[in-house]
């Protein structure tokens, strides 16, 4: 037998859920057996799997040892671990970290590694003390939106349950928008305007392609964009994302003839390696939280805008700060 106690982050989820996260080595038709057998008990009393949960609940499984599997382990982040981390806001709820180019947002075999965002908030949240993974059930700091790896800049982090709910919730309906720079080749015509037409994903190869109509599997795309600056060939840009599509203003901007500068799947491989760049030179440095709904006990957010830092590119080929 097993028996958990929900905490405050596990408070709102289905049982059947809570239970696959605290006790992954136990299968799913294994758990829905047990849930028919009444052998899941929610303070006392038999449970269905889309139970709610709330804090306090005493959740127990009924079934010998031998049915959990491997005993879970959890990858604790080192509490003496170097923590190499930018932070443009933080408050008790969120944290928004301006992410360095080359760096994953999260380790693409799923397991913790030290080196990615997440890893690294999640141990600078442990070193101040903010989060016990050994307290929790089944919660711990997640991101809330990511940027490709080669792309730099803003990402919002949730510190528990509840804001990590509000933050989904707010980027899903487009409450939150989103401010990039990128450099990109040729001049712009007209200086400013908006970018419309349907992308689609080619989910083997990550890639997407832009059409202009309508078209099977493909998703409507907007970005607003101005130009902030002229260097020869290169443009210095503002891109504003109206949707919030894979690859958006890599593939609209190669679209209209503009691609942005290093850019390895979109952009002009001759370019790139005339100016030994390579990675697309693109950075999300704005958010401006803008709920038109209730945010709960995130409303405070609402109007507050996070400025990230200016990206060396738009100095080094620009000469270009926030003042300008």
């Amino acid at each position: 037998m097993r028996e958990y106690t929900v905490g405050r982050n596990d408070a709102g989820q289905r049982l059947d859920r809570f239970i696959g996260k605290v006790e992954p080595g136990l299968s799913p038709a294994l758990l829905q057996k047990t849930l028919r057998k009444k052998d899941v008990k929610i303070n006392g009393r038999p449970a269905r799997g889309d139970a709610r949960l709330a804090e306090g609940d005493q959740v127990r499984i009924y079934l010998t040892e031998e049915f959990f599997g491997a005993e879970r382990r959890k990858s604790l982040p080192a509490q003496e671990q170097k923590v190499e981390l930018d932070i443009a806001y933080e408050d008790g709820n969120i944290l928004v970290a301006d992410k360095r180019p080359g760096v994953l947002c999260h380790d693409a075999g799923g397991a913790w590694s030290g080196g990615t965002l997440i890893a690294q908030i999640q141990t600078y949240l442990r070193q101040k003390g903010e989060w016990d993974p050994r307290r929790e059930n089944s919660f711990a700091p997640a991101l809330c939106n990511r940027i490709d790896r080669n792309t730099g800049g803003l990402v919002i982090a949730a510190k528990n349950a509840a804001a990590l709910r509000v933050m989904d919730g707010k980027i899903k309906n487009r409450e939150i928008e989103k401010t990039y720079l990128c450099a990109v080749l040729g001049s712009p015509r007209p200086a400013a305007g908006r970018l419309e037409g349907y992308l689609f994903k080619d989910a083997k190869k990550n890639q997407v392609y832009v059409y202009d109509a309508p078209r099977p599997g493909a998703l409507t795309a907007a970005t607003e964009y101005r130009t902030l600056s002229t260097a020869g060939e290169l443009s210095l840009l503002e891109c504003r994302l109206i949707t919030g599509r894979t690859h958006q203003i890599r593939a609209q901007m190669a679209h209209a003839g503009w691609p942005l500068l290093g850019d390895g799947k979109y952009g002009v491989e001759k370019k790139n390696r005339a100016y030994g760049e390579k990675r697309q030179l693109l950075h999300s440095y704005r958010l401006r939280f803008a709920f038109r709904e209730d945010g709960g006990e995130l409303n405070y957010l609402n109007g507050v805008t996070v400025q990230g830092s200016v990206p060396a590119f738009a100095e080094k080929y620009f000469h270009w700060q926030e003042s300008c």
